[in-house]
């Protein structure tokens, strides 16, 4: 499965809090994308919560575009990516 880094713009920010309310809203976002075949891994804020750089294993840029839609989530970049890990390269 690809894996893509999205890009995305908060103008005002987003604040998801620590609670039950931000843990429904993360699973809602979790069972929108699986409907599509798109699985949210992880993502990385700026300190003033304003961009997002969030990482997706889905089908194609289209899907994950799908489904920000659905989800009401801004895109502003798509980029598909390698994962290189450091610690596979070994000396023998």
């Amino acid at each position: 499965m690809p894996r893509y880094i999205v890009e995305r713009d908060f103008p005002s920010g987003l604040n998801i809090p620590a609670t039950a309310e931000g843990a429904n809203v993360c699973r809602t976002v979790v069972d929108v994308n699986a409907a599509d075949g798109v699985t949210w891994i992880q993502s990385y804020f700026s300190t003033d919560n304003k961009k997002s750089y969030c990482i997706y294993d889905g089908p194609t840029p289209e899907a994950i575009r799908k489904v920000a839609v659905k989800n009401r989530l801004p895109v502003n970049r798509i980029t598909e990516v390698r994962v290189l890990d450091p610690y596979f390269y070994r000396a023998a």
